[in-house]
C-alpha cells in the first residue's frame, strides 16, 4: 500500500488549503530544479516530488515566507 502525504500535519503549519498548495507548488518548483526526473529514490521506493514538497512543510524543512 502507498503512503500518503502528511497533509494534516502540513495544514498546521499553514494560514489555508490555498497557502499550502501555494507553497507545494512553489517547493515542488525547488525540487523539479535540482533535477530532471519527476521522482525522487526513497529508501525502498520512488517518491513524487509533489509528495516530498508537501512532506518538507509538514516536517518544517521548508520554510514559508509570507509576504503582507
Amino acid at each position: 500500500m502507498s503512503r500518503r502525504p502528511d497533509i494534516e500535519g502540513a495544514l498546521k503549519k499553514v494560514s489555508s488549503r490555498y497557502e499550502l498548495v501555494h507553497a507545494a507548488v512553489k517547493r515542488t518548483l525547488q525540487l523539479l530544479q535540482e533535477g530532471d526526473d519527476f521522482f525522487i529514490r526513497g529508501e525502498r521506493e520512488l517518491i513524487k516530488k509533489t509528495f516530498q514538497s508537501i512532506e518538507d512543510i509538514a516536517k518544517g524543512k521548508a520554510k514559508i515566507v509570507r509576504r503582507d
